[in-house]
């Protein structure tokens, strides 16, 4: 890996490894013994795997932990000539577990990876999928975008002409400030993990396919009727699992998908924002435990 990473992300980088997915190379952190039922894991945007670093040591006692940076973020490549669908994400996915060995898994997606999950949704009902899933835990995403709250950055991030100005002359100062906000407590990200995450942002030439690939946004209103059709008839242990002071994946959507999938289980996450993994790691791992424990 490249030698200028901050020391987190560099350790992170060290830890796991890449693989060639339709040509190109997608970092893959794996933990736990393989050999143990696998625990799927979907970041979100704009971050990377790194947001499970802290809750992985506690999942991995138990599973066999996969987690990857999509196209375009972290660790992995950002070409210049890619979609950056969601369905494509979703393709990329696949693909990721099938390498590394798994052929039965639960899934777990936090914020964009919460509709890489229903894309996967969507194809294990209408045409299958190349690996069992044993439940779905989704986790703080603007699902139903009719619902959250986006912030400004987010809103022209994904316009064809103002988004790549903004990413332009976005700096670490202007990234660090608006991911705060997205926490219901500022100061819980130290400064080694804010600078880690701006590193991953920008590695590779990722300041430059961040307005690409918040076009996701507008591909979770066109493809909302596939989505949460699949969502309606679901037939898998779901569980809802969301930080109640989320100012942006409004509590509002975690009750209409709780609502929506038959047999949803809503467990909320007191006092914490958009990312529980990263501000409440303990009480996060905890809670997919003890839904993975319950379905025996």
């Amino acid at each position: 890996m490249a030698s200028d990473l901050p020391p987190l992300l560099a350790s992170w980088a060290a830890e796991g490894q890449h693989h060639t997915i339709h040509g190109h190379r997608v970092f893959v952190r794996t933990a736990g013994d393989p050999s143990r039922p696998a625990l799927l894991l979907l970041h979100g945007f704009p971050t990377c795997s790194l947001d499970f670093r802290q809750a992985l040591p506690q999942l991995a006692e138990r599973w066999f932990v996969v987690a990857h940076d999509h196209l375009g973020f972290g660790l992995s490549d950002k070409p210049g000539d890619y979609s950056y669908s969601l369905l494509e994400q979703a393709e990329v996915a696949v693909a990721v577990w099938q390498a590394v060995g798994v052929r039965h898994g639960h899934l777990v997606a936090h914020d964009m990876g919460t509709s890489v999950a229903a894309e996967l949704c969507a194809r294990r009902q209408r045409t299958g999928l190349p690996l069992t899933l044993g439940s779905m835990t989704f986790c703080n995403g603007s699902m139903r975008l009719d619902l959250a709250s986006l912030t400004w950055p987010q809103k022209v991030l994904k316009h064809p002409r103002w988004g790549p100005l903004l990413a332009k002359v976005s700096s670490e100062r202007f990234f660090r400030r608006r991911l705060r906000k997205t926490f219901a407590d500022p100061d819980t990200l130290d400064e080694e993990e804010l600078a880690a995450c701006w590193a991953a942002l920008v590695h590779n030439g990722g300041r430059d396919r961040i307005s690409a690939i918040s076009s996701y946004l507008d591909e979770r209103v066109r493809f909302l009727p596939r989505w949460w059709g699949a969502l309606g008839a679901l037939d898998l242990p779901c569980h809802v699992l969301w930080g109640d002071r989320d100012p942006v994946a409004l509590p509002a959507i975690a009750r209409a998908v709780a609502d929506h999938v038959p047999g949803a289980r809503l467990q909320w996450l007191e006092g914490v924002g958009h990312y529980p993994m990263v501000e409440a790691p303990d009480r996060w791992a905890a809670g997919v435990l003890e839904f993975l424990d319950e379905l025996g």
